[in-house]
């Protein structure tokens, strides 16, 4: 994996310098604490409602995507303009059994559908005091890191969108793909469920025609209540490639937005896995804006 610096390295740029892309690191996170799992960033892209017809009428809808519409909605209005995570604890495993361990806090703020997202390092030992922000941008996202032993800001660029940070489970472009690909506004009811004992609904989003994506559907199992996604698979033809989830048990709430507390997501090809813990989550929170400039988000915190 290649990245390239706009500064010449030193070593204690390379001993903080990330083992893969910040922005998948950052991107994933967010994307789960704000979203709940990747697959409720539909719910946040999706377009508005086709125009009536010229009658007057509205365009008829099959059966189940108007089913599953009222859900749909409910997993939108559960988006929080931004969330605050005391502590993050990322968890990685290999096929082979290793492990490895992170943990920080993160900051981030979903501003006009685009999320700015900050995430300051308190251990492993190598990257305790790095802080890592990400800027999603329309064309290209803005990706810096802090060096605390040089005490100054670099601007990364390069590297692979499709590639995993620590060994994760989610790149990039998986993230990317689902809010740009999956966003069917016709989003298909296939019914109710039992997921552990917990009643759910059950629903399948398919790519529009004409759109590229890695993935051909996933199917969400949605817990009605708090609209939250306990299980969601994403398929590659006939054969689920990725699945995420939870326990209705690790539901939480930070006033009105629900989230859950501990996750997991596994790349059934690979054989991997990674769990997301979350503690002290605070949502809605007016965020200060310096926590997202690229001259002041390492400062504090």
């Amino acid at each position: 994996m290649h990245y390239s610096w706009e500064t010449t390295n030193g070593s204690a740029l390379r001993a903080a310098r990330p083992r893969g892309r910040e922005s998948v690191m950052i991107r994933m996170l967010a994307g789960i604490v704000f979203l709940a799992a990747p697959v409720l960033a539909l719910a946040a892209t999706a377009p508005p409602a086709p125009p009536a017809s010229p009658s007057g009428a509205a365009p008829a809808a099959p059966a189940a995507a108007s089913a599953a519409t009222p859900l749909v909605t409910c997993m939108r209005n559960n988006i929080p303009p931004s969330v605050q995570v005391k502590e993050v604890e990322l968890i990685s495993r290999d096929r082979s059994g290793g492990e490895r361990q992170m943990r920080g806090r993160l900051y981030a703020k979903n501003d006009k559908d685009r999320i700015k997202a900050m995430l300051k390092i308190g251990s492993p030992p190598d990257l305790a005091g790095a802080a890592y922000l990400m800027k999603e941008g329309e064309k290209a996202d803005e990706i810096y890191v802090y060096v605390p032993a040089l005490n100054k800001v670099r601007r990364v660029t390069g590297g692979s969108m499709d590639g995993p940070l620590w060994g994760t489970d989610l790149s990039y472009n998986d993230l990317k793909q689902v809010q740009n690909a999956f966003f069917d506004p016709n989003a298909r009811l296939e019914g109710k469920g039992d997921l552990d004992g917990t009643p759910v609904q059950i629903l399948q989003f398919s790519p529009q025609p004409g759109q590229s994506s890695r993935y051909t559907s996933i199917r969400a199992w949605v817990e009605p209540k708090s609209c939250m996604a306990l299980k969601a698979e994403f398929y590659e033809g006939q054969s689920v490639r990725k699945r995420f989830s939870g326990n209705a048990k690790d539901l939480r709430q930070s006033g009105p937005t629900w989230y859950l507390a501990d996750m997991l997501v596994a790349d059934l090809k690979e054989g991997t896995q990674t769990r997301l813990k979350v503690t002290g989550v605070t949502a809605g929170k007016d965020l200060a804006d310096r926590l997202f400039n690229p001259s002041t988000f390492y400062v504090g915190n």
